[in-house]
């Protein structure tokens, strides 16, 4: 029953990202084992769909650490729970939560040994800037834990690069870079500490070439001749190529003539979907207080109360018409979304 329920929440997540972004690119998707251990270390921009994309699209039911604070309420951890999601605590938790991680970390040694995939964000949080951040060991624990404990482990390590063109407007493109699996076993030195240093900066380095990576110094200069210039964030090898040549080699994107045409569409869509628009535009968007979480809220509006929306008036045009009318009323309504995204 459990495997059936991850299918469908995957299927119906699957719809709604399809539905959500204009292009959605996965790369070497054949890196990932089918059956081996693995860990899948990605950079963290656009909190919840970070995680939504490698789920729907890794090929493996893997488990996510996620942040301690959002399992507060009993039914959201219930749920949590169910979609194999696993409570990590920080220091912002309260210091005597910090040792709750003990029983997590040894969680994903278990799951790692039974050869499950587990996926981690090393940067501890979400932010939208286009650079990779310091790594957290977190990670470095679980691998060395999992060895030292099940030493016979194949564990591989799975680099992932997480790129999207504007992360907080709609619609969106995204791409996701799997990178080539790095064996854990040959990190295995005498002092362990060199260890988790030499792991830390393979796994940052290798982050760093899969998604745009905009060094810390001057970055707001370099991040506004890169959006004056068009580059596609979706090639982030290219994109970085681009900085490290000072900008002479980046190569643009050219700009859509049919803007007016996606506008136009736009408000043909939001007139059929009023009600969800205006609870979104008005409701849910002015309390959003980090910008990293507006995909997030868009996007569960967007899979919740606009079908639910349209299979109310479904329902009403099938009693005060006829069914055929409903269906074709909702049909047309999934057309005009799906030309206004992928237009």
């Amino acid at each position: 029953m459990k495997k059936l329920w991850l299918y469908i929440v995957r299927a119906y997540l699957r719809i709604g990202l399809f539905f959500y972004f204009r292009r959605l690119h996965i790369h070497n998707l054949k890196n990932i084992p089918k059956h081996k251990p693995v860990l899948l270390l990605s950079n963290h921009q656009n909190a919840l769909l970070d995680a939504l994309l490698i789920a729907t699209k890794s090929k493996r039911f893997a488990y996510f650490l996620t942040r301690a604070a959002v399992f507060k309420k009993p039914l959201v951890s219930k749920l949590l729970n169910s979609l194999q999601m696993l409570p990590v605590y920080r220091v912002r938790d309260g210091w005597n939560t910090i040792t709750n991680n003990n029983a997590i970390f040894e969680t994903c040694s278990e799951l790692l040994n039974q050869k499950e995939a587990v996926v981690i964000f090393p940067e501890g949080s979400h932010n939208l800037a286009r650079r990779v951040r310091p790594l957290s060991k977190g990670f470095t624990r679980i691998v060395f834990d999992t060895l030292e404990k099940f030493p016979d482990t194949d564990l591989q390590i799975i680099p992932v690069g997480l790129n999207f063109m504007n992360a907080t407007h709609f619609a969106d493109s995204a791409a996701l870079y799997f990178g080539n699996p790095i064996q854990a076993k040959s990190f295995i030195t005498e002092n362990r500490n060199d260890s988790v240093i030499a792991l830390k900066k393979r796994i940052y380095s290798e982050i760093s070439k899969l998604t745009t990576h905009i060094p810390t110094d001057d970055y707001d200069n370099m991040l506004r001749k890169l959006n004056a210039l068009h580059v596609n964030y979706l090639e982030p090898k290219q994109v970085n190529a681009c900085i490290e040549e000072n900008f002479n080699t980046c190569e643009q994107q050219s700009k859509s003539k049919i803007n007016w045409l996606r506008q136009l569409l736009k408000v043909f869509l939001i007139v059929n979907i009023l009600p969800p628009y205006i609870i979104w535009k008005f409701m849910v968007q002015p309390k959003i207080k980090e910008l990293e979480f507006t995909a997030t809220f868009r996007f569960a509006v967007a899979i919740t109360l606009v079908p639910l929306y349209l299979l109310i008036i479904a329902f009403v045009l099938s009693i005060l018409l006829s069914l055929k009318l409903a269906i074709l009323y909702v049909l047309i309504v999934l057309l005009l979304s799906l030309i206004t995204v992928k237009l």
